[in-house]
């Protein structure tokens, strides 16, 4: 067996070409850890920030040597340390949350603590579950700090997103009289998630989940008094106007997590994959993101 496995990393942000795929060293779950095999790794628009340099710029990304890319997936434990609950051969789903790191999810194998998993529901297969830890946690975290709606109006900025769709859904279910901003062509799909749509928002809502990272243009679309929640760590736009500015903040959460990936295996959540593609064509699926027009999620497969 291997004492290697193969990583993604960037070591020049914002220089050309910075993705390498680099081998290195295997290690053993602990107390409370298993290693995964992973088959599939979600490429997220926070990976291609952490590719362009933008991290590094605002101070969360230190390091001097290679950053590991990559923040969720799903695979097959391999491999269960003492005391871990999931044993060899468990489907499993989770996140690796943080920036300054050797490694990520973008990889052959992980080793993580099973609290920061869950068990992937019959009915939803690997690179599919691959889509979800992220972006379903996220809006859930995302909809925590809005807090209960009671009627009030929310606009879900970049709705057809895989966050922006998230937060929609379960925005609802806390209340919210959703309505979510999208391009034309996204008209259908927002509203099959059962809220109203729009291209262009014009200010005055109680709160905006600024899924599409508008930032100033965001926080302009709510009204005096209201709640405006960003996506983009150290990154919150000043408070104006009595606005309450809360900026989100993604954990692991293997409870959490169980509960958000049945609702993707029952169609509660939405769930859209474009394409599984190999992880040696990792810099050719980043550009295609950051050329935008994609809808669901490329996975990486190892």
């Amino acid at each position: 067996m291997s004492t290697t496995f193969r990583t993604a990393v960037v070591r020049d942000p914002g220089g050309p070409d910075p993705i390498e795929i680099i081998e290195v060293p295997r290690t053993e779950p602990g107390p409370g850890e298993v290693r995964v095999e992973i088959a599939g790794a979600a490429v997220n628009p926070v990976d291609l920030a952490v590719v362009s340099g933008f991290f590094h710029e605002i101070g969360l990304i230190e390091r001097t040597g290679h950053v590991g890319l990559g923040w969720d997936f799903a695979g097959t434990v391999a491999a269960a340390g003492p005391d871990a609950r999931f044993p060899v051969g468990s489907r499993v789903a989770g996140i690796l949350p943080g920036f300054d790191r050797d490694f990520g999810t973008y990889a052959e194998q992980l080793v993580i603590p099973v609290d920061d998993l869950a068990l992937v529901p019959e009915g939803l297969d690997l690179t599919t579950a691959a889509a979800v830890p992220l972006n379903a946690l996220a809006a859930a975290r995302l909809v925590d700090l809005l807090g209960d709606g009671e009627g009030r109006s929310l606009l879900v900025t970049g709705a057809a997103g895989a966050v922006g769709a998230n937060a929609a859904v379960l925005a609802q279910e806390r209340g919210w009289r959703v309505t979510g901003l999208a391009r034309t062509g996204d008209e259908k799909f927002v509203r099959g998630l059962g809220v109203d749509f729009t291209r262009e928002a014009t200010p005055g809502w109680d709160a905006v989940a600024d899924a599409a990272t508008l930032q100033d243009r965001g926080i302009a679309l709510v009204r005096d008094g209201g709640v405006f929640v960003g996506v983009l760590p150290n990154a919150a736009p000043p408070e104006e106007r009595g606005v309450t500015v809360r900026v989100l903040d993604v954990r692991a959460d293997g409870a959490r997590l169980a509960e958000l990936l049945g609702a993707a295996a029952s169609g509660r959540l939405p769930v859209r994959v474009h394409a599984v593609v190999p992880l040696d064509e990792v810099a050719g699926v980043h550009r295609a993101v950051a050329e935008g027009g994609v809808r669901g999620k490329y996975v990486l497969r190892p």
